[in-house]
């Protein structure tokens, strides 16, 4: 005898609800939410699963030290992965991604440099902040204690150029204080003011004062009232020519983690 056609129709009711339970679990619950994101120990997880791979950053010539000891910690944490660094004044940096160098992630010291690079690179992160110093000869033997002393023709003063972010940094504060310097030299980074300094070829220049802290006894630093000084902001992105994305993405991501941050902190740079 054929089973009764209500009988049969109640079946294949609870078998088709006993198949789908398994498939709608297998999805996960959100809790009655839709498009719910991953926890964030989910998301640390992935991250970490990140396919290992050789990136290139370009990063601001300030960044020089700070960077060599965030590389080891990220490679340390990041098994197979190499992070090799290029580093240059932001306005050089900009121009190297303008014409096609081959890297994976940058890093500027001021937002204009990253701003003007919106078609080559994804949405930038600022990672760190900054402020600027007058860094002196050993001993400060000019008795420079103020921005206002740097007018003084005696004294020999060295600034990075304008088109360098410190550069410009530098002529905001001496414009809006109406100071007027003359420089022997406008150099292309930093660094090299800083070196101008350290080995007496100037008596005196402004750079930022995580630099200016890595002089030791080379240099004096005197500090610039808040009020007077300028913040220069890091910020980071990835590259979209970049062969290395999901890689460069995680390794950008990273630099605003708890571990990279006390990483820049304790290097001297400000919070973000």
């Amino acid at each position: 005898m054929s089973p009764n056609p209500t009988r049969r129709r109640a079946a294949a009711a609870t078998l088709t609800a006993a198949l789908l339970v398994p498939a709608l679990s297998a999805c996960g619950s959100d809790g009655g939410k839709s498009g719910a994101t991953a926890s964030p120990s989910a998301s640390a997880s992935a991250s970490a699963q990140v396919k290992p791979a050789n990136l290139t950053v370009l990063a601001a010539s300030s960044l020089t030290d700070v960077f060599k000891t965030a590389g080891a910690a990220y490679e340390k944490s990041h098994p197979g992965t190499k992070v090799t660094f290029s580093f240059a004044g932001s306005q050089e940096l900009a121009a190297q991604v303008k014409q096609g160098a081959p890297a994976d992630a940058l890093v500027t010291a001021d937002t204009k440099a990253m701003d003007g690079l919106r078609a080559e690179t994804g949405d930038a992160t600022v990672i760190a902040k900054n402020r600027l110093v007058i860094a002196t000869g050993k001993g400060n033997p000019f008795k420079i204690d103020d921005l206002k002393d740097l007018a003084d023709s005696k004294i020999k003063v060295v600034l990075a150029a304008p088109e360098v972010p410190v550069g410009r940094y530098g002529k905001q504060i001496l414009d809006a204080q109406k100071i007027e310097v003359k420089p022997v030299s406008q150099e292309p980074n930093v660094r090299a003011v800083l070196s101008k300094v350290e080995l007496g070829e100037a008596d005196a220049g402004l750079v930022y004062k995580t630099d200016s802290a890595k002089s030791g006894d080379k240099v004096v630093n005197v500090d610039i009232p808040d009020d007077q000084n300028a913040v220069a902001s890091y910020p980071a992105a990835t590259i979209k020519q970049s062969k290395n994305g999901e890689a460069a993405a995680a390794f950008v991501a990273w630099l605003s983690t708890p571990e990279a941050q006390k990483i820049l902190q304790d290097a001297g740079f400000q919070k973000p």
